[in-house]
């Protein structure tokens, strides 16, 4: 077992070999490479299964044992500076190195099939090895310094993977709006570095923790400041790789990168580096209480904000985005309410459940390719989708898996975590577990809202509505539910998307419903199918993913279903059934500093049926708004009569159009962003520009001018001509005699004399030179 720890430092680089290869590959023999390229799965899958291996049979060793191994040489050493290296394996690196190497191992598998056709497939698993490497080698680090280097390196590989198609301009903006946005976050997170450095003389985990404690000790006023403010700027680097509020606006716009990548950053990897510092550096945060409050401030305006912003996008990737934003404010609120043994609960749950998802999304992406093309704004668009429950059965079952674990619908694996979250909110503050409890219904609505609006109903990429209009929209299936005249113009609404041929807004809950044609109320069968096509052209129709897609998503099932089990906390003292808590013992849990981890069934059954109802509700509103409209359980008569009889329909109509627009416009955060940093950086940078060009230029090139211009003047009394020389002499000697004059007193006669033989010499001088 020793050797095992000790040679445990070539995990980060046992997937490195492969993009090695794969460069080499290319250089060298790049016709041959390309013609094998598929063959390049299999090591990527290989390697990672080792590393796999190799962290299930530590994370044992973690539980039976429950020791820390950290191994450490030294890198640079003098009299006052050391550096060293080293890896480190405590319960937090194992929980991460499997949850990495589990998701990793289903992504690549995944991606063999999705990114087959794909021009950039070397590529693309090139960098998603090393992207691995560099996760691998984060949470393995045993100092600051470690961390801060794979953590650009993180940064870098994402950086590549969400513009790998960067010849489209919207991937090629998004990579670099990640990239700006993270290096906000990491200049922070490097300042911070170096203010602990400074003050502990140390970047080893061990020594620090230990050093600052004593600091804070002796009760020195300056020295809590100083640690506070590089707590806050450790900090930051988290804010900026979770995606908290409010440096969130780059984690939307990642989803320009391929869907398996989605999957990888929302899951295991990028996001989860923030989540990873936090808890690794939760003993340093500890000791400042302000920082642990702003920690749990962060928390939950991120989690309301992910919420309502998640409500009203048409983009299947993009709802799941801002779901993670959420999911990952209840973790960071978890962290800074101090129940650490909650967040990592949660955050081993939701990533199976949000990879699952997301790789779900790719499989009805995959499909919807078969209709419209390679498209993203409309393979990705909800509005097209519908009816695929039909087309694509096993994809519609992980989905909808995936959904009810997110909802937080029991037993399934987000359940027993998030709830764990909850119960521990009303402990810190009620407000914010109104807030978080609130946030749960939020999540289920938005959640059963992506699921109606692609699997049920019918395909609305064929569907016109009833009237029979050739010039109605395509789109008649509402997002949000609401109906908009086309005469409005409103930039920041899909009009395009959202309107009929109707010359007044309706209501929230019915789509036109009054002004059918008269055939069609007569039609007494159910409105289920689509009655006008304007052509006799065949549609075609998604189809199921391929089985080794389809592979992964079976296994995500089964880990978002029993994954769980290694941290319910209600089984009996010295049962053994909780994993998760034997091996963060001991652990980190302000909140149940005097209790144990166990809870008996009653206890449960009460805290969790709360959480489990504002769920239920929130799947039911989903379900009552979105279900399709073309179902045989509607009456149309009962509706509309209601419709008319609705009192409060205007009121209602401005609530949820402010509501609308508040979401699908993220906030207005990203246009305040544009408006102050961007418009503001454009203002210096013109400031800058004139000021360069007309002061600093304009002082050089007057001086350029001044010479000139003297330089033409004194050239005329250059010409070779004697009299011209005398006339200036005679000028000068006249200047100097004049100002000597002035300051003592010489009488003005002399000066006229000299002026006089001065001019005649200036003539005998001139007549001298044209007689020869």
């Amino acid at each position: 077992m020793e050797y095992t720890y000790q040679y445990s430092w070539i995990i980060p680089f046992i997937p490195l070999p492969v993009p090695i290869l794969i460069g080499m590959g290319l250089l060298l023999f790049p016709t041959a490479t390309k013609n094998h390229r598929r063959v390049w799965s299999f090591p990527s899958i290989l390697l990672l299964s080792m590393v796999m291996l190799l962290s299930v049979y530590l994370s044992i060793q973690q539980i039976n044992r429950s020791f820390i191994y950290q191994y450490v040489w030294s890198w640079t050493i003098n009299n006052d500076f050391s550096l060293e290296f080293g890896h480190l394996i405590d319960p937090l690196a194992s929980i991460m190195l499997i949850l990495i190497t589990t998701v990793g191992i289903l992504v690549l598998f995944y991606s063999d099939n999705y990114m087959s056709h794909d021009q950039g497939y070397l590529r693309f698993f090139a960098y998603l090895s090393f992207f691995n490497t560099s996760m691998l080698g984060l949470v393995t680090s045993s100092n600051l310094i470690q961390i801060y280097i794979f953590w650009e390196l993180v940064g870098m590989c994402s950086y590549l993977l969400i513009g790998f198609w960067f010849t489209r301009p919207i991937a090629a903006t998004a990579c670099q709006k990640a990239f700006v946005t993270n290096r906000v976050g990491d200049f922070g997170l490097l300042l911070g570095i170096l203010g602990l450095y400074w003050i502990t003389g140390s970047f080893e985990f061990r020594d620090l923790f230990e050093i600052v404690n004593n600091l804070i000790d002796n009760n020195n006023q300056v020295h809590f400041l100083f640690v506070t403010l590089c707590s806050f700027l450790l900090f930051a680097g988290a804010v900026a790789k979770s995606a908290q509020f409010p440096l969130h606006v780059w984690l939307p716009d990642a989803m320009e990168g391929p869907t398996p990548i989605s999957a990888l950053i929302h899951a295991a990897t990028m996001v989860a580096a923030g989540i990873f510092l936090v808890a690794r550096l939760l003993p340093l945060f500890v000791i400042t209480p302000y920082i642990m409050n702003l920690i749990s401030l962060i928390g939950i305006i991120t989690v309301l904000l992910g919420a309502t912003l998640a409500l009203a996008q048409k983009d299947i990737k993009r709802s799941l985005a801002y779901s993670t934003m959420s999911q990952l404010g209840y973790m960071m609120l978890a962290l800074g309410m101090g129940s650490y043994r909650a967040a990592l609960f949660h955050l081993i749950t939701h990533a199976y459940s949000k990879a699952l998802l997301f790789l779900g999304s790719g499989s009805i992406i995959h499909s919807m390719e078969s209709i419209v093309g390679y498209s993203p704004d409309k393979s990705q668009n909800m509005v097209l989708m519908g009816g695929l429950k039909k087309h694509v059965p096993i994809t519609k079952t992980a989905f909808l898996v995936g959904t009810l674990s997110l909802c937080g619908i029991p037993p399934l694996a987000c359940f027993w975590s998030k709830d764990e979250i909850l119960n521990d909110s009303w402990l810190y503050s009620p407000i914010f577990a109104i807030i978080a409890c609130s946030t749960a219904g939020f999540t289920a609505f938005y959640m059963f809202r992506v699921y109606l609006l692609t699997f049920d109903g019918h395909l609305n990429v064929h569907f016109q509505n009833y009237s029979g209009q050739k010039s109605s929209s395509v789109y008649s299936i509402s997002l949000w539910g609401k109906q908009v005249p086309k005469r409005i113009q409103n930039p920041f609404c899909l009009l395009n998307l959202l309107t009929m041929n109707n010359n007044e807004s309706t209501s929230f809950f019915w789509n036109n419903k009054c002004k059918l044609d008269g055939n069609v109320k007569k039609r007494i069968r159910p409105f289920i199918t689509v009655t006008h096509f304007p052509n006799r052209k065949t549609f075609s129709y998604p189809h199921e993913s391929d089985n080794t897609m389809l592979f992964s998503l079976f296994v995500l099932v089964l880990f978002t279903l029993f994954v769980a089990a290694i941290g319910i906390p209600f089984n009996q003292e010295g049962s053994d059934c909780d994993i998760l808590s034997k091996l963060l013992n001991p652990s980190i849990n302000l909140l149940h500093q005097n209790s144990n981890n166990f809870t008996d069934w009653y206890e449960f059954v009460t805290n969790a049926s709360f959480s489990v109802s504002i769920a239920l509700l929130g799947i039911f509103i989903a379900t009552f708004l979105y279900k399709p409209i073309y179902s045989s359980l509607q009456n149309f008569n009962l509706l509309n009569s209601f419709y008319k009889r609705s009192a409060n329909r205007v009121m209602w109509d401005k609530i949820q159009n402010w509501i609308y627009d508040w979401s699908y416009n993220r906030g207005y955060i990203d246009s305040f962003y544009t408006i102050s940093l961007t418009g503001g950086i454009r203002g210096l940078a013109e400031l800058s520009h004139f000021f360069d060009r007309r002061v600093i230029d304009g002082i050089l090139n007057g001086f350029g001018l001044t010479s000139f211009f003297l330089g033409e003047s004194l050239k005329y009394f250059g010409g070779g001509r004697i009299s011209s020389y005398l006339l200036l002499y005679s000028i000068f000697i006249f200047i100097f005699l004049l100002m000597d004059s002035f300051f003592t007193n010489l009488p003005f006669f002399v000066l006229c004399q000299f002026l006089d033989s001065s001019f005649s010499m200036s003539i005998s001088g001139f007549l001298l030179y044209e007689n020869f």
